[in-house]
């Protein structure tokens, strides 16, 4: 027993050697984003900011703040071995769960812009939903990681997705763009997961369904939808943002008219700042400062790709995955709707729009990255 247990603390020794590696091209990327979106905030909230706030700064003041309260979590989570998490996958599930249901609950949820999405808790706002981004991530990779070799049956993947039905359902209530980033989060790593293809078809048409299903029960909802489908005539409530955002980035030309220089910035685009501040590059830096940031998405989410395919475990390549998922689809949902390629959703641009807690756990997430990447070990060969 004592040469079996030598021999096993021998070739894990083996295993834990080589030379540590932490992905600094990842790290950059996120920071040069973060940066970027710091300046194009500013240029495209100093007017409205200075006339509602009476500071020009004052967008900027808070999302720098923001940017300091996430590194809090980043450098913890990117320090502690993510394979403790592991434990915790059910409880954060759970807990998220009960967070966005608070949020419908008198005198704990607030409302904003007609929409029930945030908790208050004195003197602070945050949004359950980010939380639960962050909770499916974790819930789905220690399922999967328990039982990967059960995908290959249908039953299996509609047993998984079948316990995230509660918190999508209430999270569709207030907010479905949101909800359908949890679906895409999680059909994402079953995918990894499963060997088969047909099944996610069949789950895709399921999903196309429950969507407009809500839809059509949603009133407000279908006035995008008709919006969308018709912008030029639908009524100007329904598509002044829209219209005012594609007529900047129509404005932008190829290169742009400047840093500084949009004129639909100034009350014409509303929340310029948030949802749509991917037209306001558009108008200052043209199609090709578009076309920059969209290759500096690639770049980061082929760095996660490069960290999920060597990591230490399934587990931690999972947690990438599921983090890779989550931005790839924010991403794509945002520049969608402010084509009007997708009907108008609050979905903001990763890393780049205003916001408090989407920017904190996507940091947060930014840190479960960085935790797996620090458990690869190169050969030193």
């Amino acid at each position: 027993m004592a040469g079996k247990r030598r021999r096993s603390s021998k070739n894990k020794e083996k295993k834990e050697k080589g030379i540590p590696y932490f992905d600094y091209n990842l790290l950059f990327i996120v920071i040069f984003l973060l940066c970027f979106g710091l300046v194009m905030l500013y240029s495209s909230s100093a007017y409205t900011s200075a006339i509602k706030n009476h500071d020009s700064m004052h967008y900027l003041k808070l999302q720098i703040r923001n940017i300091v309260l996430g590194l809090i979590p980043m450098v913890f989570l990117a320090k502690v071995d993510y394979r403790y998490w592991k434990k915790l996958g059910f409880f954060a599930y759970i807990a998220s769960l009960i967070l966005c249901v608070l949020v419908f609950v008198p005198k704990i949820g607030s409302s904003s812009h007609g929409s029930s999405r945030w908790i208050g808790i004195g003197p602070i706002q945050f949004q359950p939903s980010e939380v639960a981004k962050i909770a499916v991530i974790l819930f789905m990779a220690m399922i999967i990681d328990k039982i990967p070799k059960q995908f290959d049956k249908f039953l299996s993947l509609v047993k998984v997705l079948a316990m995230l039905i509660p918190l999508i359902i209430v999270v569709a209530i207030s907010n479905l763009s949101t909800a359908v980033i949890i679906i895409g989060i999680s059909v994402c790593m079953l995918f990894v997961a499963s060997p088969k293809y047909l099944q996610f078809i069949i789950v895709a048409v399921a999903v196309v369904v429950f969507a407009v299903a809500f839809v059509m029960l949603a009133g407000y909802r279908s006035t995008r939808i008709e919006a969308w489908l018709h912008p030029e005539t639908a009524g100007t409530d329904a598509v002044f943002q829209t219209m005012m955002g594609l007529y900047a980035i129509g404005s932008g030309g190829l290169f742009g008219k400047g840093l500084g220089e949009s004129l639909q910035k100034l009350g014409n685009v509303p929340e310029s700042q948030n949802d749509m501040i991917f037209t306001i590059i558009c108008e200052e830096l043209g199609l090709f400062g578009a076309i920059c940031l969209i290759l500096l998405f690639i770049l980061l989410i082929w760095r996660m790709m490069v960290i999920a395919n060597n990591a230490r475990d399934l587990y931690g390549s999972l947690l990438v995955i599921g983090v890779m998922s989550h931005i790839a689809i924010q991403v794509i949902l945002n520049i969608a709707v402010v084509t009007n390629s997708l009907p108008n959703t609050g979905v903001i641009l990763p890393f780049i729009s205003y916001g408090g807690t989407s920017i904190i756990f996507l940091m947060a997430e930014i840190g479960l990255v960085l935790s797996v990447s620090r458990g690869i070990r190169l050969e030193n060969v």
